[in-house]
């Protein structure tokens, strides 16, 4: 009996000990497509919740469903072949108690074949961190600006610019190290502290507005591909796909109105029928004309 050859991805395991070798490349991917592309250069890609925000029309991502998150981490997991693919789990789904974040997070690794998990939070959720790893789930942790805390936050605020707040942030750090998490997401942190952090645990800090002192560097890609309407400070613009996207659709719409589209090469022509002979057509398979 033939037996289906496995896909050889980067593992948690391999993302930790790249800390101190190399820069850890990563993305955010929603759909086949795009993971296909990206898993040429990245490390690991992130099923961000942010897919409430970018793909859904959400103000925040606090909206979206375990649901979600399970059917576009199958859309990334069919369409990556190298990297560590890693699903946000969303609000609601682990705060309650360990048992209730193991429950969601294996469903969630079962039903979409991924190879870890990540969640927000520093000193309050070491505990379920060190539950799920326990229980052989790799988990990738998130601290600084947590987006499903934004409520509470007050907005989407840059966190340790005054060093009143570095030992809260620090302490986070280490505690999700300690619980057993392989990385640690560092957003919209001030660059002294995210270096400091890079340099006091023994785990990869992967950045998102956190400098290049971090380990890592992530951003959603619809940003740095310039289709998001408006970016943070942190991000750069890799390319232009929004108004190129543009420009197509209005090239498209100009000639479905000029009626020059479909033209000849992209239409389908008769075919002979038995004892008659075929019309002459065209280079492009359009009847021509007698």
């Amino acid at each position: 009996m033939s037996v289906q050859a496995p896909i050889k991805r980067l593992t948690a395991p391999d993302i930790a000990a790249k800390k101190g070798v190399e820069p850890i490349v990563s993305l955010t991917a929603y759909h086949a497509h795009t993971a296909a592309i990206a898993d040429k250069y990245c490390d690991f890609l992130l099923v961000g919740d942010s897919l409430g925000m970018v793909m859904h029309g959400y103000e925040t991502t606090v909206p979206v469903p375990l649901e979600l998150m399970i059917m576009h981490g199958r859309a990334v997991t069919r369409g990556a072949r190298r990297a560590l693919v890693v699903v946000d789990m969303p609000f609601g789904s682990y705060e309650e108690s360990p048992q209730v974040a193991f429950r969601n997070a294996a469903r969630v690794m079962k039903e979409t074949d991924c190879g870890a998990i990540k969640l927000e939070g520093g000193t309050r959720m070491a505990e379920t961190i060190r539950y799920l790893v326990d229980r052989g789930i790799p988990v990738m942790a998130h601290i600084g600006l947590t987006p499903q805390s934004i409520n509470v936050l007050g907005g989407f605020k840059a966190q340790g610019r005054s060093q009143d707040q570095w030992a809260a942030l620090e302490a986070d750090a280490i505690a999700v190290a300690e619980a057993g998490a392989f990385s640690v997401v560092l957003e919209a942190i001030a660059e002294p502290l995210a270096a400091r952090i890079s340099k006091a645990i023994g785990i990869p800090t992967i950045g998102i507005g956190a400098s290049s002192a971090c380990d890592g560097q992530i951003l959603v890609m619809e940003d740095m591909l310039g289709l998001s309407p408006r970016v943070p400070k942190f991000v750069k613009e890799f390319g232009k796909v929004g108004a190129l996207i543009e420009s197509a659709i209005k090239g498209y719409a100009d000639e479905v109105k000029a009626r020059t589209f479909p033209a000849a090469e992209h239409t389908y022509a008769m075919r002979a029928e038995s004892g008659t002979a075929a019309p002459a057509t065209s280079k492009g398979g359009v009847a021509k004309k007698p």
